[in-house]
């Protein structure tokens, strides 16, 4: 038995990996108030009619694409909903996860494919416009991409909360003969309406923070958010003060809406699954069939068009010269290494915050929650509160009156990728893990088992399948990222992401579609493998 007054393992290793958040967030926040104290006049200056503007765009396109995202998504989710026999609806709800899986630089190319200057559809655009189509940089490309997106996940959110109408009260409303509009207004928007403000506020947040698709179709700085401004600060312009007044107000802004969404009851790192749809007492008019038919289609064809750009696009680039290029092999190189570095860190520091919180909590014994139990259960919660472009923002300047800041790029983005996954990761193993401790910790403290000999014999064959999960979710989040990098990146390391950045900035469209083609087909990859893991888990 251990002695009463020695340390527990599982609770040590949760302050050490509180720590290790605590120095990410806490030396960027020292770096942005150390350069802000350096030149008060120039960071004060630096709120100025730009930053107003900025702020305003970023909340602007923000709400715009919360309301074209959400919108449409009651009307999509309520008609897979009415229609639960509908051919294929099982593959469209898999086809919907799929953005989720997308990075953001790799979707980007893909509705630039689709509707830039020399996309699929420029002709008949141009013949629409009546002239040459510019293309669809600009806040309209934003709108796009954003929707692309958040569609998908809203739909999925609302059908969700419709499913889980109990399957009695669709039996009334047939025996009541009760038609589209009644159902609508006493059965399915009451459940709509529950889960609306969490599910807005949730797009909302992910628009707020959005950073690769504003820096890749913002198209000037008539349509820049805070994190572009900040970017462009250190990378372009060199003005420290202004990029600290910028990551200020973005950690405001950020602050402002998570408190909202917590406020409306939605977890950040909640993923949607909706399940089988409960048998629906309902008689649909064949207008109200054709009707949700065109809808669910027309929904379908806007998530499948950035796809199958991709593919078509990436396809007909010249794969072979790509893979013989020394940049891209190095490129794979760095981003698989990162990736696995990545992962392995928020999996083996989500482990110890769950294994924490299970050791406080049964140590408490009925009491209140302790200050440290309520830090290791929000731990991995914190970073949603400073974007990784915050953090690489606050390091950089840090740095830079140390060393060279492109030394510290590796060390940089494996750390902020790893940290940026584990609120997913440790949704992925929390549940195993207590689960497995209900069952086990009586009989483990009874045999005087634990340390690493319990994780051993009693926890891992209860948790490998959720571990693996995490770990493959945060590979893939670490592949397709281009927040970080894009600050630190540079000649001596790159990431595949970061390299494709750079060819479509030198028009090189070819190369970049076969690019964005290879990180697409990895990070799916890595994501079927999650969720193959957590099927079997299941």
């Amino acid at each position: 038995m251990r002695p009463a007054n020695r340390p527990e393992p599982r609770i040590l290793a949760g302050v050490a990996a509180l720590a290790a958040i605590a120095i990410l967030i806490g030396g960027a926040l020292l770096g942005l108030l150390i350069e802000g104290a350096s030149d008060l006049p120039a960071a004060f200056d630096a709120l100025d009619s730009y930053f107003v503007r900025v702020a305003i765009f970023t909340l602007w396109q923000a709400a715009l694409s919360t309301l074209l995202s959400v919108g449409p998504a009651i009307l999509i989710a309520r008609a897979l909903s009415r229609h639960p026999a509908f051919p294929g609806r099982g593959l469209i709800l898999r086809l919907f996860a799929l953005p989720l899986a997308l990075p953001a630089i790799v979707a980007a190319l893909g509705v630039l494919s689709l509707f830039g200057r020399a996309g699929f559809f420029a002709g008949v655009l141009s013949a629409f416009s009546g002239g040459d189509w510019p293309g669809i940089y600009g806040l309209s490309g934003i709108l796009v991409a954003h929707v692309f997106f958040n569609l998908p996940l809203a739909t999925r959110f609302l059908l969700e909360a419709l499913d889980a109408v109990p399957a009695d009260q669709w039996r009334l409303a047939s025996q009541l003969g009760m038609g589209a509009g009644p159902s609508f207004r006493l059965i399915e928007w009451p459940a709509v309406r529950a889960g609306l403000p969490g599910v807005a506020g949730l797009v909302f947040m992910l628009c707020v923070t959005s950073f690769t698709i504003v820096l890749t179709l913002g198209g000037g700085p008539a349509a820049t958010t805070l994190e572009v401004a900040i970017y462009q600060a250190l990378r372009f312009d060199f003005d420290p003060a202004r990029a600290v007044a910028l990551t200020l107000g973005q950690i405001l802004l950020t602050l402002a809406t998570v408190w909202l969404l917590t406020r409306l009851g939605r977890d950040p790192a909640r993923e949607a699954n909706p399940g089988v749809s409960p048998r629906r007492y309902v008689s649909v008019s064949p207008a109200e069939m054709l009707a949700n038919a065109v809808l669910i289609l027309v929904a379908t064809a806007f998530v499948i068009g950035p796809l199958a750009a991709i593919l078509v696009s990436g396809l007909a680039a010249d794969l072979a010269r790509l893979a013989g290029e020394a940049s891209l092999q190095r490129a794979c190189i760095t981003s698989l290494t990162f990736a696995i570095l990545s992962g392995l860190i928020a999996t083996l520091m989500s482990l110890a915050l769950v294994g924490a919180r299970r050791a406080l909590e049964g140590r408490r014994r009925g009491k209140r929650r302790s200050l440290l139990e309520h830090a290791v259960d929000a731990g991995a919660g914190f970073v949603l509160v400073v974007p990784p472009i915050v953090i690489g923002a606050g390091w950089f300047v840090l740095v830079r009156h140390i060393g060279d800041v492109f030394l510290i790029a590796p060390f940089m983005v494996i750390a902020v990728n790893a940290v940026m996954a584990m609120p997913f990761v440790v949704r992925a193993i929390r549940p195993a893990h207590d689960a497995a401790a209900e069952r086990h910790d009586r009989l483990a403290a009874s045999l005087g088992i634990s340390g690493w000999d319990r994780y051993r014999l009693v926890d891992w064959p209860s948790i490998r399948r959720p571990l693996l999960t995490g770990f493959a979710f945060a590979m893939a989040l670490s592949l397709g990222d281009l927040g970080v990098i894009a600050l630190f990146g540079s000649d001596a390391v790159k990431t595949l992401p970061f390299l494709l950045l750079e060819r479509m900035g030198s028009y090189r469209t070819a190369d970049a579609a076969g690019l964005a083609l290879i990180i697409a087909l990895a990070c799916l990859s890595l994501m079927a493998a999650a969720d193959h893991f957590g099927k079997e888990r299941a």
